[in-house]
């Protein structure tokens, strides 16, 4: 192994992420191997220590401030590499970007877990699964199609994805299946794209009146902030399955509470509008929709494939080659992303 002076220097400022929760003792070996690397584990780097360091500094990993002053400082940086999963503004982008310093994020690595779990809150609120199980353990069971009223089934259905980014082709291959009619509203890409995929480009309006299972998918955008609100909920047919994995601020929260209280829209939810949700979420009393505490992609295998990419796209870009397994930012949409930060997570918590 070189001595630390003569390798590349990486600073890793993982908060609210940990070394523990995204690298195995195997990927860190590969990482140390490679590099001199100046960590801050538990809590954000202090400055003195950025500072320190960041003039030499060719990698950072995390989501250490680098304002315009600090880039100007970090001569030798090659790229930004933030593991929290949005691309958060603590970077000047446009220095970035007029750099050729890369900004690269993991949000690929949250897709299929994300995704897989749609599908089971999706079946779910089709087929009534959770209500069942409560209607069973209360002696309130009701058998065969008699238990089965108000199910619908996936196959052969119309279902309607709002968004189509990673999450949403990491869902495609998931439903196809069960022989849907696909319909895609993605403002951000091109209609000849989608019908790569063989899906069937839509607008909002179409996707919302003509699906019987509805996925949003959507980040919040500055255009796309309650995008869904009472109008766009009155034109869901009676017993849509409303399925809602990307963030909640894509929709109008008390439309959504207001249409869904009735059961004229069947509902499942992963996000909320504050995390945790108080104790007075009305969520938690409405009895159509199916909750889930923003668990879909914390699980860990999806840690340890953050700690994968990450270390694969470093060792690429320390040896002078593109990065191919992370997410890059992209100047004409990165300024327009709105949405919040995850949660962090504690020492042995996923």
């Amino acid at each position: 192994m070189r001595a630390d002076s003569e390798r590349p220097l990486v600073i890793f400022d993982p908060f609210p992420r940990s070394r523990e929760l995204i690298f195995t003792k195997a990927m860190w070996e590969r990482l140390k191997n490679a590099a001199h690397v100046v960590e801050h584990d538990g809590e954000r780097m202090p400055d003195a220590m950025v500072e320190e360091h960041l003039g030499e500094a060719s990698l950072v990993l995390g989501q250490t401030e680098l304002n315009t002053d600090r880039l100007s400082r970090a001569a030798k940086l090659k790229a930004i590499i933030n593991v929290e999963g949005n691309f958060l503004p603590n970077v000047d982008y446009a220095t970035c970007f007029s750099r050729g310093i890369k900004v690269l994020g993991v949000g690929p690595a949250f897709a299929r877990p994300v995704a897989e779990m749609g599908l089971g809150m999706a079946l779910d609120v089709l087929r009534g699964i959770s209500k069942g199980d409560a209607a069973f353990r209360a002696g309130e069971e009701r058998y065969g199609f008699a238990g089965n009223r108000e199910s619908t089934t996936l196959f052969n259905t119309d279902v309607g994805l709002i968004g189509f980014g990673n999450l949403g082709q990491a869902l495609l291959p998931l439903l196809l299946p069960f022989h849907p009619t696909i319909r895609v509203f993605d403002p951000w890409l091109p209609e000849g794209l989608l019908r790569d995929f063989n899906v069937i480009p839509a607008t909002l309006g179409d996707v919302l009146s003509n699906s019987r299972v509805i996925f949003v998918l959507a980040g919040v955008t500055q255009e796309n902030r309650g995008m869904i609100g009472a109008s766009e909920f009155a034109a869901m047919s009676e017993g849509v399955a409303f399925i809602l994995l990307s963030r909640a601020d894509v929709v109008d929260w008390p439309s959504f509470m207001e249409a869904t209280l009735t059961g004229r829209i069947r509902a499942a939810t992963d996000v909320f509008p504050q995390e945790p949700a108080p104790p007075d979420e009305p969520a938690r009393s409405n009895p159509h929709i199916l909750l889930s505490s923003h668990r879909a992609g914390g699980i860990r295998d999806a840690f340890y494939r953050i700690g994968e990419m990450t270390v694969d796209d470093s060792l690429l870009i320390l040896a002078g080659l593109p990065p191919v397994r992370l997410q890059s930012a992209r100047a004409e949409t990165v300024a327009r992303l709105r949405s919040k930060p995850g949660r962090s997570y504690g020492k042995g918590e996923i």
